[in-house]
């Protein structure tokens, strides 16, 4: 346990809060909070979860600017849906890049956990695009992230990453229920 695992563990406290709170604030505590786990990742040797938080500085530089922009047009912050059918495309985009980032890990790397890791990278990017565009099933795959998450975090004694993602399921389920109370458009399309 490291004092930048704790901060970067607070700073995700914050950032999904206030993510549930469908508040813009949110975007800069993720970006704190991301850029410290590039580091955490790194020194456990989880390269696929490291990569994805680089990837998520940019997600989070985007979702800040399209939440600003949305905010600015529509006033309050309006919630997709998907269809059912854009829903399992999702799945099957997530299933796909678990399974081909695994195999390049566990074949070209000295990951720990390729495969479990992998399957938390693809669906954390999933997880992200959606929330960067307002979509109510973001918090679903956040869900599934977290239930893996603690199970991985905690076989690499990552123990305050593991509490945190315990907490992560909590609110990700809390987001779900507040995202479905709030004003909604309509469903969004099958991914492009």
């Amino acid at each position: 346990m490291s004092k930048i695992e704790i901060l970067a563990t607070l700073f995700g406290v914050a950032a999904v809060w206030l993510t549930v709170k469908r508040h813009i604030a949110c975007w800069p505590a993720s970006l704190l909070q991301v850029s410290l786990y590039v580091y955490v990742f790194f020194q456990a040797k989880l390269y696929s979860d490291m990569g994805l938080h680089v990837i998520y500085v940019v997600l989070a530089l985007y979702g800040w600017f399209n939440w600003s922009r949305k905010k600015e047009e529509q006033g309050e912050l309006t919630v997709v849906e998907l269809s059912p059918r854009a829903l399992a495309a999702w799945c099957g985009v997530s299933a796909l890049g678990a399974g081909t980032l695994g195999w390049l890990l566990s074949r070209y790397t000295d990951a720990a956990l390729p495969y479990w890791d992998s399957a938390i990278t693809s669906m954390s990017l999933v997880a992200q695009w959606l929330t960067t565009r307002k979509v109510l099933e973001n918090w679903l795959f956040w869900i599934a992230v977290d239930v893996l998450g603690i199970g991985v975090y905690y076989a690499k004694q990552l123990y305050p990453t593991t509490a945190l993602y315990a907490l992560f399921l909590g609110l990700a389920t809390a987001g779900y229920f507040a995202w479905r109370k709030a004003p909604r458009e309509q469903p969004a399309p099958a991914p492009a």
